[in-house]
């Protein structure tokens, strides 16, 4: 193989510094780009098209999870690797649903960051240890999970990036120049969510995403 390109996306500038010094430590890997949401980090890969791009959980704009959710879909050559400071199942499998290829938890992202990216480079996964078993039994309910109906999925895209944004207390129009429509599209998104997932208002629309991990 020759030179692993790279995509760091993590909305905390100090900590894709020191990312980038671990891993262009090894030999023929080099971060071609860093993103500091998840809007960024999906153009990115998109343009530079990376063999690997290394995504943060609780990023602004778009968490890594749907940003996850987007590069995989477009640009399917792209691993992802999560990294995160929650080790609850819920993010976990929502992360792997997504197409994620490894997930790390920050606490160890030193030694099993640069093991889950030369793990994936290879076209496998990786999961730390704390949350592998987590992985596994997700596995193993396969089709004989009776759970309920899960009513975030029936949101499209465009529905999922406005919930975190209004989650987020963006206005209107302020979504609108984020997203590049208009705020009558906004607000059509915003009833529409509003429909899909039955919820009243912005506040319970800020419950729902922090339950679901979408903001923290």
């Amino acid at each position: 193989m020759g030179e692993l390109r790279i995509l760091l996306g993590d909305d905390h500038a100090m900590l894709r510094q020191g990312l980038r010094k671990i891993l262009e430590d090894r030999r023929d890997w080099r971060v071609i780009a860093e993103a500091g949401n998840g809007h960024d980090a999906v153009r990115e890969a998109l343009a530079l098209k990376p063999d690997v791009a290394v995504l943060d959980v609780g990023m602004p704009l778009l968490n890594g999870i749907e940003a996850t959710r987007q590069i995989v879909r477009r640009v399917p050559s792209v691993r992802v690797v999560i990294l995160s400071m929650h080790s609850d199942g819920a993010y976990v499998t929502q992360a792997v649903h997504a197409g994620a290829r490894a997930y790390v938890l920050k606490d160890s992202a030193g030694a099993e960051l640069i093991e889950a990216i030369a793990t994936v480079a290879t076209g496998r996964t990786f999961f730390s240890q704390a949350v592998a078993q987590v992985v596994f039994d997700d596995y193993a309910r396969g089709s004989t999970d009776t759970g309920g109906f899960d009513r975030y999925a029936t949101l499209s895209e465009r529905e999922r990036e406005v919930l975190q944004l209004v989650a987020e207390a963006r206005t209107t129009k302020e979504i609108a120049d984020l997203l590049s429509i208009s705020p009558a599209t906004v607000e059509t998104h915003r009833t529409h969510l509003l429909q899909k997932l039955k919820l009243r208002n912005a506040a319970e629309v800020v419950r729902f995403a922090a339950r679901r991990g979408i903001i923290s």
